[in-house]
């Protein structure tokens, strides 16, 4: 799926359920939204983070577009409101804590409930793109956690 069209799709279905009191179409240019690099407290490797859109008077939701290179992942966390990706392009992983790390593919549409402890990111050989959705409850719409460590990344590479 096209980057920008996925961008374009995902933030139309969000707006348009929650769009009763805006006034009209709203376009929000990336012109204005730079492309940032990933904290290293929050992620191992480079990772970019694309803001799409954030909270406004009409939703609670904001998503960003995130690309992780081969190697990368996010620290464990939560979201007090749960967690939407959809994989865009490349091969990546989620973990749930205790659980089994899942490979994620180009389509997939991947739900983390409230509160779930997981990490997301490349494979060892492979970048990976999504889109990551998440509302914002009491000024919050995550909660970090400890890094992934290379023994439990490596781990997750091997099964």
């Amino acid at each position: 799926m096209n980057r920008k069209l996925a961008a374009v799709t995902v933030s139309s279905l969000l707006l348009s359920g929650a769009s009763a009191g805006a006034q009209g179409v709203e376009i929000m240019s990336n012109k204005s939204r730079a492309t940032a690099t990933a904290p290293a407290e929050r992620f191992t490797g480079k990772v970019l983070l694309d803001p799409l859109f954030g909270v406004n008077s009409v939703t609670r939701a904001g998503a960003g577009y995130v690309t992780f290179e081969p190697g990368a992942r996010s620290a464990w966390h939560t979201h007090p409101a749960g967690q939407i990706l959809i994989v865009t392009s490349g091969t990546g992983w989620v973990q749930e804590w205790g659980g089994e790390k899942q490979e994620i593919r180009p389509g997939d549409v991947v739900y983390i409930p409230p509160g779930v402890k997981h990490w997301h990111g490349g494979t060892a050989t492979h970048r990976m793109e999504h889109i990551a959705i998440q509302e914002t409850i009491d000024g919050r719409n995550v909660d970090w956690l400890e890094k992934v460590g290379d023994e439990q990344y490596g781990a997750a590479a091997r099964r």
